[in-house]
């Protein structure tokens, strides 16, 4: 799978294990930074994320800020994107089952590292439902 990954300075630590960790079961990583623990401004890897994702250049996404919301917000401004904030691994499940979500947000300063990367785990593998939650998920564009 082709993954896009971003994430500001709160996420650094838990995006570089991921990275590891997507790389190990040899999925294909684009990593849109940051590329360090000094405070930047999440928008800035965000959008790109959601961008490739959009344009499938990547398959999924994953995201990473302190508390998940801000790299929520941002991505889910672009049109073909379900961005879930995600903080248990049930959420992790349940945003590809039911909502058919295609990127994720992690909340760094509210889980644990290990937790993270279960829910992208979950996130990867987990497939979407469809059936009655096909016409909810063709609802929520805005035309």
């Amino acid at each position: 799978m082709k993954i896009a990954i971003g994430c500001d300075h709160a996420g650094f630590d838990y995006k570089e294990g991921i990275v590891s960790m997507l790389q190990s079961q040899g999925h294909m990583v684009q990593d849109f930074g940051a590329h360090s623990a000094a405070s930047v401004d999440y928008p800035d890897f965000a959008h790109p994320v959601a961008e490739a994702v959009e344009s499938g250049l990547a398959d999924r996404g994953i995201l990473i800020c302190g508390s998940g919301n801000g790299v929520a917000i941002t991505a889910n401004k672009h049109q073909k994107i379900r961005c879930a904030l995600c903080w248990n691994e049930e959420i992790a499940s349940m945003a590809r089952l039911h909502n058919d979500a295609n990127v994720i947000a992690l909340p760094a300063r509210y889980v644990p590292e290990i937790l993270a990367q279960a829910m992208v785990r979950i996130f990867l593998t987990t497939e979407f439902e469809g059936g009655r939650h096909n016409k909810r998920v063709d609802k929520i564009a805005c035309s």
